[in-house]
């Protein structure tokens, strides 16, 4: 029974903890939702590939995010506009977790 408990309570920390991280997220998207649109449902100005970023997984999110707050991703013409996003709203490793959490959640874009 102690073991149904504690399974439980990190089953409710971790979704809690999840859902504060996604609220963040949401909260850092705000930035992007010109470019990207409300659900990330829009090809942004000058991509290439015709790729929107709705429901596009986490972990791939979090790597080109890094790639371009390191500049060096390179997925388009619209580089250099996200390599001056990601310099200039100074997002933190933890932001970029949030809003890949956040974009991932979202429903995914046709």
């Amino acid at each position: 029974m102690k073991k149904i408990l504690v399974g439980l309570k990190l089953c409710v920390g971790v979704c809690i903890a999840n859902d504060i991280l996604i609220k963040k997220g949401e909260n850092l998207y705000k930035k992007c939702i010109a470019c990207h649109g409300v659900n990330g449902d829009k090809i942004a100005p000058g991509s290439k590939g015709n790729i929107k970023i709705g429901g596009l997984n986490k972990a791939y999110l979090i790597k080109q995010l890094q790639g371009y707050a390191a500049g060096k991703a390179d997925n388009g013409g619209a580089k250099v506009i996200m390599y001056a996003n990601m310099k200039n709203w100074k997002f933190t490793t933890s932001d970029i977790e949030a809003v890949s959490a956040y974009i991932a959640q979202l429903p995914k874009a046709k």
